[in-house]
């Protein structure tokens, strides 16, 4: 399989972060991969440590008129069978190269609710929930051509864990994410004001920092809330924590549930899109009420004075990253359906 991945993303993010876990995989599988990415080294020299070599193109505004013809020519000397654009820009990039004819199928991937002029050109369309399929075949895509294939986690079982900034004999909570509003973190900080004798860590960088920290003042909490901005060892502080919480308002998917799994932790979570989808109600993790800073409280408050529970639904969680979640069984979702759209392909059971 020739397969061409093209990501015009931001230096972090889920999507960015499953893309070079996808392309590293693939190409370890045996695949033949080219990965065109946005020009950022620290993503290039992870898909390098990963045996890629990355084709690093600007991918700037409507006025960047040199990415689309350097995109074109390093399309047509791979030969792809089908090419994956990654989110808005990449695929409006390739989708002009596709309208002028090109051989190779087209898949638009989206990690969320995006606008879909960007994915006219496509010629599927590839979510990662089922929910996320349901709301583009709503905006009036083909059903036959919009998929859901599942995103995978790194496996984070058995890692020394990290130096977590919480007192001694304090439980120790975590959260992962880019600090923006949709996450949700002023609710989880809401509800640590009633979660006495407990520590946050709280590891992701944002615009939302400054209001976070001014709240964490307002509500007395700057002695139970640590704040670590961007770090690359998720594994090892999933290992120190004793729950996860992901108490986001709007999340498509949420990687860092699967993360949080992997590493065998409890998970409350928020009832947004993709933790909905994910989590079986009290047997991979719990939900709450979005938005409600008293009822995640309680459920974190219970978790921590049942161990047993946690315990139980941290196993869980384990075995249904492993069942549906981890990198042998998406991969071979992902080569199934690249299979099945090549311009050789047949259609079947991929919906």
């Amino acid at each position: 399989m020739r397969v061409a991945h093209v990501m015009a993303g931001a230096p972090m993010g889920g999507a960015e972060a499953f893309y070079e876990r996808l392309t590293v995989a693939q190409h370890a599988a045996g695949e033949a991969v080219l990965a065109v990415i946005r020009r950022e080294a620290g993503r290039a020299a992870r898909l390098r440590a990963g045996g890629i070599e990355p084709q690093e193109l600007a991918f700037g505004g409507y006025f960047d008129l040199r990415t689309g013809p350097r995109l074109r020519d390093l399309l047509a000397g791979f030969g792809p069978e089908v090419v994956v654009s990654w989110a808005n820009r990449a695929s409006r990039f390739a989708g002009r190269v596709k309208r002028g004819g090109a051989p190779w199928t087209l898949v638009g991937r989206l990690g969320g609710y995006y606008d879909l002029k960007y994915y006219r050109h496509c010629d599927h369309l590839v979510g990662n929930t089922r929910d996320l399929r349901d709301w583009i075949i709503r905006q009036g895509w083909p059903p036959e051509r919009a998929h859901v294939v599942p995103n995978f986690a790194h496996d984070f079982a058995g890692l020394a864990p990290a130096e977590l900034p919480a007192p001694p004999g304090m439980p120790r909570l975590l959260a992962l994410g880019r600090l923006h509003t949709n996450k949700g973190f002023d609710v989880l900080l809401r509800a640590m004001a009633l979660l006495p004798g407990v520590h946050l860590s709280l590891a992701g960088e944002g615009p939302e920092r400054p209001a976070l920290e001014r709240l964490a003042g307002e509500l007395g909490l700057a002695d139970r809330i640590a704040f670590l901005g961007w770090r690359q060892d998720t594994g090892a502080l999933l290992a120190a924590c004793d729950l996860f919480v992901c108490p986001s308002r709007h999340e498509p998917l949420g990687n860092v549930v699967l993360e949080a799994w992997s590493a065998a932790r409890p998970v409350v979570a928020a009832a947004a899109q993709g933790p909905v989808e994910l989590i079986r109600e009290g047997e991979t993790g719990l939900l709450v009420p979005k938005e409600e800073p008293a009822p995640l409280a309680a459920a974190i408050a219970g978790l921590l004075a049942d161990p047993t529970r946690a315990a139980r639904l941290a196993a869980a969680g384990r075995a249904e990253f492993e069942r549906a979640h981890a990198e042998a069984p998406v991969l071979a979702r992902w080569h199934e359906f690249l299979r099945a759209v090549a311009p050789t392909g047949t259609l079947g059971g991929l919906g």
